[in-house]
């Protein structure tokens, strides 16, 4: 026997199957998202928020237990590179829809006094250029940053990411480039460190030797660890600052799936390009750096990351622009806006990047790269005043290819 549905049961029929289609739960935060959907974006710090001035230098990775960190430079009094810095951390165990509160992971060792000059900024501790580096092996978490440029320290969680040690200086670590580079400032990252799939940790540095807060002129190197963190060493300086090379600093780096070690570095070179090397194991025997034509240089931090099970495969995000003139003709060595955030696939290693999407086209600046257990594409970076996290699936990039 037919039963007659009332005018209401129809429309809540059809309510049910609009808001469970497949299209509708594929766009849904969190799930998996088709690839002409809009990436899914959430603000996770923003100026302003617990009596921080700026949020900047985002990091990003995920655990091995799929959690998303989410970390940065919280400067408390302003904008910035040096005065009251510390390190805050959110995680988020829902692929990025809910977040922890922030929370102040770095410094917590004694404070140390600032190296200005000024009474007031002395008394101010910069606490900078944090990094993260995932150990699959150990499923721990390795975590250095800098205290007023001058020095590095290491902190651990074994608890993915709720509690950490005590901090441990690394300082020395970095007394072996003096003999190639007297430095007076040092930086780790920004961003994330690896781990190669020998199990080393290793992780991208600069230093730079002019004055003792200046930061040029400068070189890009990388530490590494082969215990888990316990010790670290020195590797080879990468990028010197000679012939071409102009203040090589913050560098990006990712484990191909070869198994070398491809390094792109930010500097200040006429050619207005990151300059890009190869290692076979991210410490020794670099290729001499080159730059490269697609890779555009706005004098802003970088980020890469290989991807999981597809063989030759590296994405890239950086503002893309360049400083032009009047007539649209390039300015050698000039300095580009710092917008146009995009994201770059190549399919070849890094040796092309033909695939190419805009994230965010107004302002934008540092960005950091991970992937998620199910493939998806993580990508926190700066817009404007804020700290951003766009989660999307990689045909996302290929839904508008872009050839350069």
């Amino acid at each position: 026997m037919r039963i007659p549905l009332l005018p209401g049961t129809v429309l809540l029929l059809l309510l049910v199957l609009v808001t469970h289609s497949p299209r509708a739960l594929a766009q849904a935060p969190g799930t998996a998202a088709s690839a002409t959907a809009e990436p899914y974006r959430t603000t996770v710090f923003a100026a302003g928020q617990h009596d921080v001035s700026l949020y900047r230098i985002p990091g990003i990775a995920v655990t091995t237990r799929g959690t998303i960190l989410a970390w940065c430079e919280a400067r408390r009094k302003s904008q910035s590179d040096w005065g009251e810095i510390e390190v805050h951390l959110r995680r988020s165990t829902d692929a990025g829809r809910t977040w922890s509160q922030p929370r102040h992971i770095a410094h917590h060792g004694p404070r140390i006094a600032g190296t200005s000059g000024n009474p007031t900024a002395d008394a101010e501790q910069t606490v900078n250029n944090p990094v993260a580096i995932i150990d699959r092996e150990t499923e721990a978490i390795e975590f250095l940053y800098c205290v007023n440029y001058a020095r590095c320290f290491s902190i651990r969680s074994i608890d993915d990411g709720l509690t950490w040690s005590a901090p441990r200086e690394i300082t020395a670590a970095f007394e072996a480039f003096r003999s190639g580079c007297d430095w007076k400032v040092l930086a780790t990252g920004p961003g994330h460190g690896i781990q190669l799939q020998s199990g080393r940790l290793v992780v991208p540095v600069w230093l730079a030797y002019g004055g003792v807060r200046d930061h040029h002129p400068s070189v890009s190197a990388t530490i590494f660890s082969d215990d888990h963190g316990q010790t670290w060493q020195a590797g080879d300086i990468v990028v010197p600052d000679a012939g071409d090379f102009e203040d090589p600093n913050e560098t990006t780096l990712t484990q191909l799936s070869d198994g070398r070690v491809l390094l792109i570095s930010r500097n200040e070179s006429r050619a207005s390009r990151k300059l890009v090397a190869y290692s076979p194991d991210g410490a020794s025997a670099w290729t001499t750096p080159q730059f490269h034509p697609q890779l555009w240089e706005p004098i802003c931090m970088a980020s890469v990351a290989s991807v999981p099970g597809k063989p030759g495969w590296v994405v890239y995000s950086n503002p893309h622009t360049l400083a032009r003139d009047k007539q649209g003709q390039e300015i050698p060595g000039g300095r580009g806006k710092r917008e146009n955030l995009t994201v770059k696939l190549s399919r070849d290693f890094g040796r092309t990047w033909p695939v190419q999407r805009t994230l965010e086209p107004g302002k934008s600046a540092y960005s950091d790269l991970a992937f998620l257990p199910d493939g998806r594409l993580l990508c926190l970076y700066e817009a404007d005043s804020r700290l951003q996290l766009a989660v999307f699936p990689l045909d996302w990039l290929s839904g508008k290819d872009k050839q350069q």
